[in-house]
């Protein structure tokens, strides 16, 4: 679990001093955190802080800060969430690797690794880990993802291995991984008792565009009607604990 509370850093401002001064032969690794929790923002900083070789950069509540800090602090590392103010992580996740290839990306969530790992995976990201990981494992999971490796859990590495190989899938695969990045976007929104005509001002679509994607979420779902479609949404985003 992450640490007690301490004081967040400013959003967007670089907070240490050039990597390349004279007189420090192994600069720490800077670090660019993107979450919409002023508490998880602050106790992630002060466990990075607290490291001798990680040092937290600057900080972003939006996708919009996210792309405009990574732009001027070019951190080493940016730890993502994917639930942020007024826009997508997922979609965050293609606009960095579209504007900043080099950028590693670590996803830290609350939500149901079998439902996003592989998403974030193919949307560019280096790794998936829960916010329930205990701190070691967290900072275990940044170092990896800066070594150029990939960071999933054990269970999710050898379910990915297993349907790579053509094996059978030891877990019972989550009903919403039939949907599109897009659709499960929609999906989740409607679970949170979003109006069609807000759906389609938070994802930037027309409002006939979301009507069409609650029609494929229904088929693809299974469900005879648009009320069992707002009944299953609220309940998924109930169990994965979305706001």
């Amino acid at each position: 679990m992450l640490p007690k509370r301490q004081d967040a850093p400013t959003e967007g401002v670089k907070l240490m001093p050039p990597k390349s001064g004279q007189g420090n032969p192994s600069p720490k690794k800077q670090v660019l955190i993107v979450d919409d929790h002023p508490m998880v923002r602050e106790r992630l900083g002060q466990l990075i802080n607290d490291t001798g070789d990680l040092s937290v950069c600057g900080v972003a509540s939006s996708a919009a800060q996210a792309l405009d800090a990574a732009t001027k602090l070019r951190p080493d590392i940016a730890i993502v969430d994917l639930n942020l103010k007024g826009s997508s992580g997922m979609e965050l996740l293609k606009n960095l690797r579209a504007l900043h290839s080099g950028l590693p990306v670590l996803v830290l969530s609350m939500h149901d690794e079998s439902s996003f790992a592989e998403r974030v995976l193919r949307a560019g990201a280096k790794g998936y880990i829960s916010k329930q990981e205990d701190t070691q494992r967290v900072l275990a999971a940044v170092r990896r993802v800066l070594s150029g490796g990939i960071y999933l859990s054990e269970a999710m590495s050898a379910r990915l291995l297993e349907r790579t190989t053509g094996g059978k899938l030891a877990a019972i695969e989550s009903p919403v991984n039939v949907l599109s990045d897009r659709e499960l976007e929609v999906f989740q929104m409607i679970g949170q008792g979003y109006e069609t005509r807000r759906i389609a001002e938070e994802s930037h679509l027309d409002v006939k565009s979301v009507e069409t994607y609650r029609s494929r979420i229904r088929e693809k779902l299974g469900l005879r009607n648009m009320t069992q479609l707002v009944v299953r949404a609220a309940q998924w985003v109930q169990d994965e604990g979305y706001k």
